[in-house]
């Protein structure tokens, strides 16, 4: 088998993602188990049960490795024995119907509509899902003439797909490889409509960030820590209390966009924000609770009044050029730059698995940086004070 290594939780959490479809890596320790790695950061636990079939175990981290190994033994030993029964195979209509009811808990009723509307255009109805292979699904986009039709089918049936090989009922999508339909004309816009990215300049730096510390809470707040901490406006959103140490953030993976727990430092004006957010929400798991118990018919539970509350924010300010939030992280990482922090301590405090964190280095570079990081925020906070010292924003 290709891609074995000795698995730890440590090395679970590094595996590298592939740009496309599924990887597996298989332990050297309990032979027979594999964990499956998808371009999103899903590991799944499976076990090789014979020629070629595999039987899937459950997702890291709910289901731990010691867990899965000990799964894996039962199953081997199973097969072994000849008491291994292979699990239900499940049909087309069946697997469409239980991802349906599955996307209810997240999607709104028009996607959901959209979804069913799109797998409908297959003719597979009562057969296996196993015998279903890319040259079926391509014999059927071919038949859709509308290039936009076809893209949305596509990526309705790869979606569909993935969710069916993270359930188990197939070891791969057979279509993870096929790519939409290209326009020229539609690519030709989307290039035109791309706003550049940028970072805001140290006079725009200090203008937000004044306005934000002294702008209402919660998207004052809010804005004081995307500038401050650098992380992604949804995260920074999502906080809650017991995530909050002296001196440390730990998001769980359920948060962030890789899916792994990221831990890392603040500094003093972090510490400012935090005290200053008002008593009753400190009362609250969130910091920044929602307003409302749903949206659209949806749970809500952290702030999510994005649009409104920057044009709100936005008109305050004087000298600032047109901005995006995210725009604020890459200011934090470009600042931390000139600061000549290395490139891997600003990946880890950003939590960003590219370059010396990706592929192999990433999986058996395991140093955690915490030293690092500590000195790069007490620069940063140092740089910060200074410019907001330095005079009052235009």
């Amino acid at each position: 088998m290709p891609n074995k290594l000795a698995l730890s939780d440590a090395a679970v959490k590094r595996l590298p993602l592939p740009a496309s479809g599924t990887t597996t890596y298989w332990d050297t320790i309990e032979k027979g188990l594999g964990v499956r790695v998808s371009p999103k950061g899903t590991r799944t636990f499976i076990a090789l049960v014979g020629s070629g079939a595999r039987q899937k175990i459950g997702q890291y981290p709910r289901i731990g490795l010691a867990t899965a190994r000990d799964e894996a033994r039962k199953l081997l030993a199973k097969k072994t024995l000849g008491t291994y029964e292979k699990p239900n195979t499940i049909t087309w209509d069946t697997a469409v119907e239980k991802y349906l009811k599955a996307c209810e808990d997240k999607n709104r009723p028009r996607t959901i509509s959209d979804y069913k509307k799109h797998l409908a255009r297959f003719p597979f109805k009562d057969r296996r899902l196993t015998t279903i292979k890319k040259r079926d699904v391509s014999g059927v986009l071919e038949g859709i003439t509308a290039k936009s039709m076809k893209a949305h089918v596509l990526t309705s049936a790869k979606a569909f797909f993935s969710w069916c090989a993270n359930e188990g009922y197939i070891d791969a999508s057979p279509i993870s490889a096929l790519k939409p339909p290209q326009s020229q004309g539609t690519a030709h816009l989307k290039q035109k409509a791309a706003k550049p990215k940028r970072a805001l300049s140290e006079a725009e730096l200090n203008e937000v960030l004044s306005k934000a510390l002294a702008y209402p809470y919660p998207f004052g707040p809010i804005v004081a820590l995307l500038i401050l901490g650098g992380q992604r406006r949804q995260e920074t959103a999502s906080y809650e209390w017991e995530w909050i140490a002296p001196g440390t953030i730990t998001l769980p993976g359920t948060v962030t966009k890789n899916g792994l727990e990221h831990r890392y430092p603040y500094g003093s004006l972090t510490k400012q924000v935090f005290e200053a957010i008002p008593d009753w929400a400190k009362q609250n798991q969130y910091l920044f609770p929602a307003r409302t118990e749903s949206v659209r018919g949806k749970p809500s539970t952290v702030f999510n009044g994005w649009s409104k509350a920057k044009k709100a924010f936005d008109a305050t300010l004087k000298g600032v050029k047109p901005y995006k939030l995210h725009d604020l992280r890459r200011t934090f990482t470009t600042v931390l730059q000139s600061l000549k922090v290395p490139l891997e301590v600003r990946e880890r405090l950003t939590n960003h698995i590219s370059g010396t964190q990706a592929g192999v280095a990433g999986v058996y570079n395991v140093y955690g940086y915490e030293a690092e990081m500590k000195d790069a925020i007490r620069k940063y906070d140092a740089f910060l004070i200074k410019l907001l010292r330095s005079g009052n924003p235009a």
